[in-house]
């Protein structure tokens, strides 16, 4: 899985219509500012087709183009290159010439692909951010045990609770204690 190291754009020309790429690295709270942002950026735009990957939430939009014309072919540019954590959009100017359901594919298509081929592409591995709860007695054994991870947060109580960064491969370690696990939620991070 990949995702790119930051925001690129890209502008192709297809038959009088422009054609305004984005693709920007995201998080899950971001999607929604972008987009409003690239609406006041364009208030002309005929069009702003779009599609994104977060975790394992996916989205496209036709922005009224004819029925997955636009939309899910973006989508499938991110989904056929392994992307995570990226939104494409597409800007459209419309130039006066029809480009027909099989043009529109194409023309978003290409559009996306001109785009991605300008993007630095970073690795990214999945993991768990995990909640452990421990005693006092076991916390130093706890955190000699986390010594190689990601430690995000401690807090201190009647009891420790931990919150740790875990690679997918390691976390039957901590299944093999008896800790108390809160959380374990699947997470997707830089690599690099």
């Amino acid at each position: 899985m990949k995702t790119i190291k930051n925001e690129v754009t890209s502008e192709l020309e297809i038959k009088n219509s422009r054609f305004i790429s984005y693709l920007f690295p995201i998080e899950n709270d971001q999607i929604d500012d972008i987009l409003l942002s690239l609406k006041r950026e364009h208030p002309k735009a005929t069009h702003i087709c779009y599609a994104y990957i977060y975790q394992n939430i996916f989205h496209y939009s036709d922005d009224n183009e004819p029925s997955n014309t636009a939309g899910l072919p973006l989508y499938m540019v991110l989904e056929k290159n392994h992307l995570n954590r990226v939104l494409i959009a597409v800007v459209r100017y419309f130039g006066g010439i029809k480009l027909g359901a099989g043009g529109l594919v194409r023309a978003y298509t290409k559009a996306a692909t001109t785009c991605l081929e300008k993007a630095t592409l970073i690795s990214l591995e999945e993991g768990y951010q995990v909640k452990i709860k421990t005693s006092y007695e076991e916390v130093n054994n706890l955190l000699y045990l986390l010594r190689n991870y990601q430690i995000k947060d401690t807090n201190y109580q009647e009891d420790i609770t931990i919150i740790a960064e875990i690679p997918k491969e390691d976390i039957s370690i901590l299944h093999s204690y008896s800790y108390e696990i809160l959380e374990n939620i699947l997470i997707t991070k830089n690599s690099n």
